[in-house]
């Protein structure tokens, strides 16, 4: 009989489970390691100056090469001015034609536009490829406010404007006192509801930070009209109704005193002098509006 040699089995080597814990905390390690290369680089760059020196380099780089491939400022509109003169606004805008349209910092730009004297708001659009549109609203002035010997404009937010170079505002009433500018929005709006009467005042002075005297027809020599510090609105229309019915403001008079809601004290001018007798001072009297 022949003899078979038999055949040793196969042997199946075991299969080695990975240590995937391992791997994992390799990976970890790596990144950790790598972050913290970069932060140390970054840190050194930055606290050397380089980073920004760089990134500068790169911006002002890719900026000059947009201007060339087309994004270049070909066109600047400004909606709404009036006043503001053009060659500041351009300036505060820190733009012009055939630079980068991408450079302009809008946020900044309109801050800028807004520190002007003329301009109140103010928005700034970039339309592409090349145009920069701005549009202003600016100040409307309603008051010279008078400070020692010189008259600044004012608009109704009480911001200062600057002088009116041009006289073009010598029609606008003047104001006095250290925080007329503050007030004075509210006092025209309260005499504005008589508007005849209102278009004879010609100065408003604040006395001691709380009420109004008036001036009315002439600066040098009209009519000194005191407002009271609480209800000026009805005092002031009661003035109206006084001119109306009896033609108070067409007497001979310099004052008229309205702080007291029962009475009215006018004053009147001295007389003029005669040769034969010297002048007199002025006559105050007491009257109540019936009297008047």
């Amino acid at each position: 009989m022949r003899r078979v040699k038999a055949q040793a089995e196969p042997k199946i080597a075991p299969r080695r489970t990975p240590r995937r814990w391992l791997m994992r905390v390799l990976r970890l390690t790596g990144v950790v390691t790598s972050l913290a290369l970069l932060a140390g680089s970054g840190w050194w760059l930055n606290h050397t100056g380089t980073l920004a020196a760089l990134f500068g380099s790169a911006r002002a780089k890719t900026l000059t090469a947009t201007g060339a491939a087309g994004l270049a400022v070909t066109d600047i509109t400004v909606e709404g001015r009036h006043r503001q003169p053009p060659e500041r606004l351009l300036a505060a805008l820190g733009l012009g034609r055939g630079d980068p349209i991408l450079a302009l910092d809008l946020d900044l730009a309109r801050a800028r536009l807004e520190a002007l004297s003329w301009v109140r708001t103010a928005a700034v659009e970039r339309r592409l490829p090349g145009h920069v549109h701005v549009r202003i609203v600016e100040r409307e002035p309603i008051a010279l406010w008078q400070r020692s010997a010189r008259f600044m404009l004012v608009d109704r937010d009480g911001v200062e404007i600057g002088p009116d170079t041009t006289g073009a505002f010598a029609h606008l009433p003047v104001i006095v006192g250290a925080d007329a500018p503050q007030h004075a929005a509210a006092l025209f709006a309260a005499l504005a509801a008589e508007p005849d009467l209102a278009a004879r005042v010609k100065a408003a002075v604040r006395v001691g930070n709380r009420r109004w005297n008036l001036r009315l027809d002439d600066i040098a020599h009209g009519i000194d009209v005191r407002l009271p510090e609480t209800q000026a609105s009805a005092a002031w229309r009661r003035l109206a109704r006084l001119e109306r019915e009896h033609g108070l403001l067409g007497r001979r008079l310099d004052m008229i005193d309205l702080r007291q809601p029962d009475r009215l004290v006018v004053g009147a001018p001295p007389a003029p002098p005669s040769p034969a007798q010297p002048s007199k001072p002025a006559a105050k009297r007491r009257l109540n509006d019936k009297e008047a």
